[in-house]
C-alpha cells in the first residue's frame, strides 16, 4: 500500500483556503488502496503532522505535538519529531495542495525532486513559470494567443510614484487592473477608475510581491477550463463561467459573498467551447504542466473574442471550487481523478 502525505496550508495568503481543498483532496483518497499523512503547515512556516482530516476542517491540527521534517536524503524520508523522540517514516508520493507563494511556485516542489520524492501535480520549473503572472505572459505571447495588455513595474519604482503612474497612464486607458505578480485566489488585486485608486492599488499590490501587472480591464464573461494529464494523454474538460457579485471576482467575492456564482456548461456562441479548450491544451503544453491546471479567460463582450487571463497549476478544491465541478461534469468525479493523479506523479520518473 502507498504511503501518501497530503501538503496543505503553507505560509501564503492563501493559507486558509489551502487547508479546505487539502480537507476534500483526503478525503478523495481511497483508504483501502492508500496510507494517508496529513501534514499542515502553519502561517508560520511549521510542519506538523495532523492526526485526522476532523483535525483540519475543525483547525485542532495546529495544535500537534508532532513536528515534521523532510529529509533532503534522497530515500524519501519524513522525520517525525515528538519531544526527544524522532521516527523515520518513508514516503511513496506527496501530494501538495499549497495554494500561493511557497508551495505553488515551485519552491516545494524544488525539495521534492532534492529529496526524489515523486509528487502530484506540475514540475518545480512549470510551477514557477505559472505561478508568476510575468513570465506566463511572455510564453503565452510565444504561442500567439490574446491577452489583455500590461504595463509592469517593480515595487521599488514606487518611490517616484509620480513617475510610475505617468508611465502607466501614457500607455493604459481607465480603468486598469493592478496584480502582484506572484499571488493567487486574486489576492491584491484591485480595479483603477483613476489615478489616486491607482496608486493606491500599486501600494497594496506591493505587499504581495515585488513585480506588479498592470492590465488593461477586459469587459466580458470569466470562462474557466480544466485540464487534466500529460503529453498524448491530457485533455481539456468542458468550461464553467463565474458570475462575479461583485464588480469583479475578487477574494471577498469568491470566498465570503453568497451572491457569487459558478455556472457549468453556460450558453455560449457555437464553437466559443471548442475554443476555450483548444486554446487551454496549448498553454498547459506550453508552460510544460502536468497532472492538473486551470485556465482562465475571458470571452470579450462585443468581439467574442477568447482572450488568456491566468493559469493555475494547484486548482482550489473546495466546495464553490470550478476545478472539480468541470472534473466531474467530464465523468471523472474526484474519487477517481484524484488516485489517478498520485499514480501519475510515479509515472513521471
Amino acid at each position: 500500500m502507498k504511503r501518501v502525505m497530503v501538503l496543505y496550508g503553507g505560509r501564503s495568503s492563501e493559507h486558509e483556503v489551502s487547508i479546505i481543498s487539502g480537507a476534500t483532496v483526503a478525503k478523495s483518497i481511497p483508504d483501502d488502496r492508500y496510507e494517508k499523512l496529513l501534514v499542515g503547515i502553519t502561517k508560520e512556516g511549521e510542519w506538523l503532522l495532523a492526526p485526522s482530516v476532523e483535525s483540519m476542517e475543525d483547525g485542532s491540527w495546529k495544535d500537534s505535538q508532532t513536528h515534521v521534517v523532510l529529509s533532503p536524503e534522497t530515500d524519501r524520508t519524513l522525520l517525525l519529531i515528538e519531544g526527544d523522540r524522532i521516527t523515520r517514516q518513508t514516503v511513496d508520493v506527496a501530494f501538495p495542495v499549497l495554494h500561493g507563494l511557497w508551495g505553488e511556485d515551485g519552491t516545494v516542489q524544488g525539495l521534492f525532486e532534492m529529496a526524489k520524492l515523486p509528487y502530484v501535480g506540475c514540475g518545480h520549473l512549470s510551477s514557477a513559470v505559472t505561478m508568476d503572472k510575468f513570465f506566463t505572459k511572455i510564453i503565452v505571447d510565444s504561442i500567439g494567443v490574446a491577452q489583455a495588455a500590461y504595463v509592469p513595474v517593480r515595487s521599488w519604482e514606487l518611490e517616484d510614484m509620480d513617475a510610475v503612474i505617468n508611465r502607466i497612464e501614457s500607455k493604459r486607458k481607465y480603468p486598469v487592473f493592478v496584480k502582484p505578480s506572484n499571488a493567487g485566489s486574486s489576492v491584491g488585486v484591485t480595479k483603477a477608475h483613476n489615478r489616486e485608486e491607482l496608486r493606491k492599488g500599486l501600494l497594496a499590490a506591493a505587499v504581495h510581491d515585488s513585480k506588479i501587472l498592470v492590465e488593461e480591464a477586459i469587459v466580458g464573461r470569466e470562462i474557466e477550463c480544466a485540464v487534466f494529464g500529460c503529453g498524448d494523454d491530457t485533455f481539456a474538460s468542458g468550461v464553467g463561467e463565474i458570475v462575479a457579485a461583485a464588480e469583479f471576482y475578487d477574494y471577498d467575492a469568491k470566498y465570503n459573498n453568497a451572491d457569487s456564482r459558478t455556472v457549468v456548461g453556460p450558453d455560449l456562441p457555437e464553437g466559443k467551447e471548442d475554443e476555450f479548450r483548444d486554446t487551454a491544451l496549448r498553454i498547459y503544453k506550453a508552460c510544460d504542466c502536468f497532472g492538473m491546471a486551470r485556465v482562465d479567460f475571458f470571452l470579450e463582450a462585443g468581439t467574442n473574442r477568447v482572450v488568456f487571463n491566468e493559469i493555475n497549476a494547484i486548482p482550489g478544491h473546495t466546495s464553490i471550487s470550478m476545478y472539480p465541478m468541470l472534473m466531474e461534469r467530464a465523468g471523472r468525479p474526484m474519487k477517481e481523478y484524484i488516485p489517478e493523479l498520485i499514480e501519475m506523479a510515479s509515472k513521471r520518473r
